[in-house]
């Protein structure tokens, strides 16, 4: 019973060190993880002044460019903000 646990041990290591050396690669050739953007950064900056300037909400501006209400949501919460967001 040990020998294959020594096998599965020696196994996960191998796993583990192809994973790492191909994650290393790919940030070599300037590839990073997770989804490509839904939107264009001219998109992206349309969303945020069609939305800012009070033009159309944000589930609007979602219906607008078919995508769900989170990403506008989330776009819109990293925008930096002018100070003339807050004036009343």
């Amino acid at each position: 019973m040990q020998m294959a646990g020594a096998f599965a041990e020696f196994e996960r290591s191998m796993l583990k060190e192809r994973t790492k050396a191909g994650l290393d690669a790919a940030r070599e050739e300037g590839r990073i993880g997770g989804w490509r953007p839904k939107l264009s950064p001219q998109q992206q900056a349309d969303i945020r002044k069609i939305v800012s300037k009070g033009d159309r909400t944000a589930a609007d501006a979602a219906r607008l460019f078919k995508i769900h209400p989170a990403i506008v949501s989330r776009l819109l919460a990293r925008a930096p903000r002018s100070k003339t967001a807050y004036v009343k």
